[in-house]
């Protein structure tokens, strides 16, 4: 049986695409602003993998976005992305949450997706990266 080997990629509508990738190269350093995005292996840091996973019909993780999906991506400095992206329009919902497979926080982009911001720890370190 063929299996899975990750995920190949993400496709959302926007009401202006443009718009919404020259953001998030301004205010997260995503590419160049134009057509998409790759992310190579090689940028992941030790501790970063990508999760699957649908969640129930009536979870409110994704809330206050009313869309079914949200976005969650690796930083290598989350106060410090959660702090550009509020100075770009984002609106910052919700605290930092450590753990110890990392740390977490939330923003809503223009398009009012959720995205979640995910620094894994260092290698061999747990909790709070320094």
């Amino acid at each position: 049986m063929a299996k899975v080997l990750g995920l190949g990629g993400l496709f959302f509508k926007s009401s202006d695409p443009e718009k919404l990738l020259a953001w998030y190269s301004q205010w997260l350093g995503i590419g160049d602003g134009k057509n998409s995005i790759e992310f190579r292996p090689q940028s992941i840091p030790a501790n970063g993998f990508t999760v699957w996973s649908p969640f129930p019909a009536n979870t409110d993780y994704f809330a206050p976005s009313t869309h079914q999906f949200m976005f969650n991506l690796i930083v290598d400095d989350l106060d410090e992305a959660l702090g550009q992206v509020h100075l770009g329009g984002g609106q910052v919902v919700g605290e930092i949450e450590e753990h110890e497979y990392g740390r977490f926080g939330w923003f809503l982009d223009p398009d009012g997706n959720k995205v979640e911001l995910w620094q894994p720890p260092l290698p061999g370190r747990v909790g709070r990266p320094e």
